[in-house]
């Protein structure tokens, strides 16, 4: 099989063979988090356990885009940084048999 990273190149190439058009109405999600009250708490980021999907972490462009708009590239990914090692703790801690994360 191959890798994870050879996987996501071929489907970026695959990506790429599909009409631009057909990408319009398409947006990048952002979610809110549960104890939001005024529309600016967002969730960057989650670790998903799901029966059908295993196990991955999802990192929400759109959150990024409405929190961190302001910042230059190495300011972004600083805190992309950030958000992806918080969720990979979650999935360490998994692994170390820590539940309820």
């Amino acid at each position: 099989m191959i890798s994870i990273d050879r996987f996501e190149e071929i489907l970026s190439d695959l990506a790429e063979e599909i009409p631009q058009s057909f990408y319009e109405e398409l947006e990048p999600g952002y979610l809110l988090h549960p104890e939001d009250r005024n529309g600016t708490l967002y969730v960057m980021g989650q670790y998903r356990i799901d029966p059908a999907m295993g196990k991955y972490i999802v990192m929400y462009y759109g959150s990024f885009k409405r929190a961190y708009r302001h910042l230059d590239e190495d300011e972004l990914t600083e805190e992309m940084r950030k958000v992806l090692r918080h969720e990979f703790r979650h999935h360490v801690e998994g692994r170390a048999g820590v539940r309820d994360l």
